[in-house]
């Protein structure tokens, strides 16, 4: 050979669908010049190229340590034959922006994600891909990039974060929410409240219980897009860097035997995870991004489909926060594969669906080991913590098109009280801890739904004031907001449509009675036909907030919670 090299040979491009339009002749000289200072050699220009999507950044323990289990991934990925290259996506911080303006840019991350990772895998040219998220909105907006991309593709999670300790008992993220409420009510003083934030986030990883960012990690391992128990590893481990490298080793797999994310993110796929997350006791954001994911892989998932497998799976886990334990307890007794293979045997799962290891959910649970006898982390589904699924789908004269409720049973079943109607989040939480909430009233907290707010900005705050006023099974909460998995109590979000748009949440007055049923599914309020009629005609439209910017154009563009909350349904130019 003279001065010809491989790439301009045209080597093989089975396992080279989408990098080697971008490498290959004479014509893509200057791309490979442009690659050689990156670190291509010429022997990489005829291999597969895998995109390592990193979720990076200083901004929240959540994400701090991903820089290295990227690296990680990519060594796994040139290990086994393919080049890595590895990019940045942003992340934001729920738990430092929560109860603040910039919470309203959370939701919006998703989207922003997602976009960024299709953005920079479509244009140049990499056959495969491993994301790493470590905080909940990265990870469905990774998932959903992969889904409208369809190239072979892993998902790692990042890994939970290890418990802090204050009085020799293990607290989290939520435990410094609640310590604010309990400070406003005077049952701890500020010296303890101090202990406590400084206590309660000893290093890097996702917040411990089974909040949003564990149950999404959970959901995604059960529709089978990560590696078997990457969702239960923590942050700082060996298990984790070695998951890390096997992601990378099996998408180079997944790229030679051609399996992308439409083979696994089937609606079958999607009931599994549903599943899982409903026997966990996870976070009503699932409902939200599962929506959305599927939407984006084109699968049809609606709120009756959470609701027709709620009625037959139950409750299991006994995790916070909720439930007594964190993610890392159950770490330590097996994650989540003995709970899925048992729900399998109890014909809850759908065994036939591939994943990313290259077989199906069944074979990934054949040799998997049953929980150490004595653990008390999760129950056994014939004596389950609750008999159906916590998260409750609820439609009634103030949830026309549904709302999703986290009901764990403690709370009661049925809650009804007189409303006390706040018309921003901001406004509610300053209402809460001045103590202008009374036992027996539902909270309605409204405009704060996804064009409303813009962006549905969570409620743990507001919720965590409550539970540490010690008022959390004296009122309920009612939003077209959403809720952190952190968050519990006899609480309501999603409710569509949302106030903006006109939906009766905007109709609703202090004093009307609200009734919360979960037993009927119905979330209602006492008010005549007539008399809604003629606040209807009264109601006017708000302004909208923001008119320039990221805000402005997810407002602009985004559905329903009702269905996920995404920005491209039907675009048309």
């Amino acid at each position: 050979m003279t001065n010809k090299t491989r790439s301009q040979d045209n080597p093989s491009t089975e396992n080279r669908r989408h990098s080697s339009s971008i490498v290959d002749g004479v014509s893509r000289a200057a791309s490979r010049a442009m690659l050689r200072p990156v670190g291509f050699s010429e022997d990489d220009f005829s291999k597969p190229v895998v995109g390592i999507a990193s979720t990076w950044s200083m901004v929240t323990p959540c994400n701090m340590h991903i820089n290295k289990l990227a690296d990680f991934a990519g060594e796994g990925a040139d290990m086994a034959g393919g080049k890595s290259v590895i990019f940045n996506t942003i992340t934001i911080s729920d738990g430092i922006s929560m109860g603040t303006e910039g919470m309203k840019y959370s939701l919006v991350s998703r989207e922003v994600i997602a976009d960024s990772i299709e953005t920079v895998i479509a244009c140049q040219g990499y056959d495969g891909l491993v994301t790493i998220g470590g905080c909940d909105k990265n990870m469905p907006g990774c998932l959903m990039a992969m889904a409208r991309l369809n190239r072979p593709s892993v998902f790692v999670y990042g890994g939970t974060i290890l418990p802090g300790v204050h009085d020799g008992k293990n607290i989290d993220i939520v435990s410094v929410f609640e310590a604010v409420g309990a400070y406003s009510s005077n049952r701890i003083d500020a010296k303890e409240l101090h202990e406590i934030e400084s206590k309660a986030i000893p290093g890097p990883g996702s917040c411990g219980g089974m909040y949003t960012a564990n149950s999404m990690a959970s959901a995604i391992e059960a529709l089978g897009m990560s590696l078997p128990n990457s969702s239960a590893q923590a942050a700082i481990s060996d298990e984790k860097a070695d998951d890390c490298r096997r992601a990378g080793e099996a998408v180079v797999q997944l790229i030679k035997k051609q399996i992308t994310p439409k083979d696994i993110m089937t609606k079958a796929a999607f009931e599994n995870a549903i599943t899982v997350s409903i026997a966990l006791g996870g976070s009503t954001n699932v409902v939200l991004h599962l929506l959305a994911m599927a939407h984006s892989i084109g699968v049809k998932l609606t709120l009756k489909d959470f609701s027709r497998i709620g009625k037959k799976v139950p409750v299991v886990a006994d995790l916070r926060p909720s439930g007594a334990y964190m993610m890392s307890d159950l770490i330590e007794i097996g994650g989540i594969q003995p709970l899925m293979k048992r729900l399998l045997k109890a014909g809850l799962l759908h065994g036939d669906c591939l994943t990313v290891t290259g077989k199906t959910l069944a074979e990934n649970l054949k040799n998997v080991k049953d929980y150490p006898k004595g653990q008390k982390i999760i129950y056994s589904l014939d004596k389950p913590i609750k008999k159906d699924s916590h998260l409750v789908m609820l439609e009634g004269s103030l949830a026309p098109e549904g709302a999703v409720a986290k009901i764990s049973g403690k709370e009661g079943l049925r809650f009804s009280g007189k409303a006390r109607v706040f018309d921003s989040g901001e406004k509610a939480l300053k209402g809460i801890l001045d103590g202008k909430v009374k036992k027996g009233e539902v909270i309605v907290i409204r405009y704060e739904g996804p064009k409303g707010g813009p962006g549905m900005q969570e409620m743990l705050s507001h919720t965590g004031a409550i539970m540490g006023q010690g008022l959390g099974n004296d009122v309920a909460l009612i939003t077209d907001g959403r809720f952190s998995g952190g968050t519990h109590g006899f609480v309501v979000g999603h409710i569509s449509p949302e106030a903006c748009v006109g939906g009766p949440i905007a109709l609703v007055k202090n004093g009307d009675t609200i009734t919360i049923d979960a037993e009927s599914h119905t979330l209602n309020m006492d008010v005549s036909e007539t008399e809604l009629e003629a606040r209807r005609q009264a109601w006017r439209k708000p302004k909208p907030k923001y008119t320039r910017g990221v805000l402005a154009k997810f407002a602009h563009t985004v559905s329903s919670a009702s269905e996920g909350a995404i920005t491209d349904k039907d675009l048309e130019l």
